[in-house]
C-alpha cells in the first residue's frame, strides 16, 4: 500500500507552496493517473516521492508497506521498490548502462548477480524495447534521441523489477510507435508482476489508452480535485480542465 497522507510542501530556495494538503492512495496492482495544467504540482510530486533536495516537505507523511519513506534517502527510496521514470532522463558520462543497473542488482542481492543470466535479459529486454544491443556498452543516454531515453528509462525498470512505478510524462518526447512500444513494455511487465502500482503524471489521456488506469486524478493548485475513472480523462481531453472546473464548481452549488 502506497499512502500520501496531507503532505504540505515547499520549495527549498523560494519556500514557495507547491502542493498543499496532498493525499492520495495507491493500492498493490492498481494504477492511477494524475492529471493537471502546467504549475499545478503533478512533476513535484513524482520528485518530492523521490527525495529530490529542492523541495521540503513541511507536514504530512509518505508511507510505501507500512514504512515511512519521507525523511529517507533517495536510494533508500529506490531499494524499498518504488521506480521513477523521469520525463527528461539525463546524460550519464561515463557510466554504462549495464554497469549501472548491474551494480544496482548487486546491491540488491549482495553480489550475486549472474553475468550471464544478467547480460542475456538485458539483451532480450533492448530487443522487445527496439534499442541496439551496443547500448549496454555506451553511456547512460548518451547519443539517445529523446524517445530512445525514455526506452532506456524503461529497460531500467524490467532489469531492476520495482514494486511501484512512477511514470512522469511517459509519452513526452514520444512518437506514436515508440510510445506504443514503451506501453507494451510496460504492460507486460504489469501483467508478470499483479501486485505492481503505478502513478502516471501525464497532460493528456492517449497514454491512459494505452495503460489504463483504475482511477483519475484531476489536480488543481497543489492538490486533487476531481477523481473518476477513464471517462474523467476523455471529458478533460474533450473540453478543457477550465470547462470541467466549471461544472464541478456548478454541481456543487446545486
Amino acid at each position: 500500500m502506497f499512502i500520501i497522507d496531507k503532505i504540505n510542501v515547499k520549495t527549498k530556495d523560494s519556500g514557495k507552496e507547491i502542493l498543499k494538503d496532498f493525499s492520495l492512495t495507491i493500492k498493490p496492482g492498481e494504477i492511477h493517473a494524475i492529471m493537471g495544467p502546467n504549475g499545478v504540482g503533478k512533476s513535484t510530486l513524482s520528485k518530492v516521492i523521490m527525495a529530490h533536495p529542492d523541495y521540503i516537505i513541511t507536514s504530512g507523511t509518505i508511507k510505501y508497506k507500512d514504512q515511512t519513506i519521507n525523511g529517507l534517502l533517495t536510494d533508500e527510496i529506490a531499494r524499498n521498490g518504488i521506480y521513477l521514470l523521469m520525463q527528461d532522463p539525463a546524460i550519464i558520462e561515463g557510466v554504462s548502462n549495464s554497469e549501472c543497473l548491474r551494480t544496482a542488482l548487486n546491491e540488491r542481492n549482495d553480489n550475486n548477480t549472474n553475468l550471464y543470466t544478467f547480460i542475456t535479459k538485458m539483451k532480450n529486454e533492448l530487443e522487445s524495447l527496439k534499442l541496439p544491443s551496443d547500448i549496454m556498452h555506451q553511456s547512460i543516454n548518451k547519443g539517445l534521441s529523446g524517445g530512445e531515453r525514455k526506452k532506456n528509462e524503461v529497460l531500467g525498470l524490467k532489469i531492476l523489477k520495482p514494486s511501484f512505478i512512477i511514470l512522469d510524462e511517459l509519452d513526452s518526447g514520444l512518437d506514436v510507435d515508440s510510445l506504443k512500444v514503451v506501453a507494451n513494455n510496460i504492460n507486460k511487465y504489469l501483467n508478470e508482476n499483479k501486485n505492481t502500482s503505478v502513478l502516471i503524471i501525464t497532460h493528456y489521456s492517449r497514454i491512459l489508452d494505452l495503460i489504463k488506469p483504475n482511477y483519475v486524478h484531476q489536480m488543481e493548485d497543489g492538490k486533487i480535485i476531481k477523481t473518476g475513472d477513464i471517462d474523467l480523462a476523455k471529458e478533460i481531453e474533450k473540453i478543457g480542465y477550465s470547462r470541467v472546473n466549471e461544472i464541478k464548481e456548478s454541481e456543487t452549488n446545486e
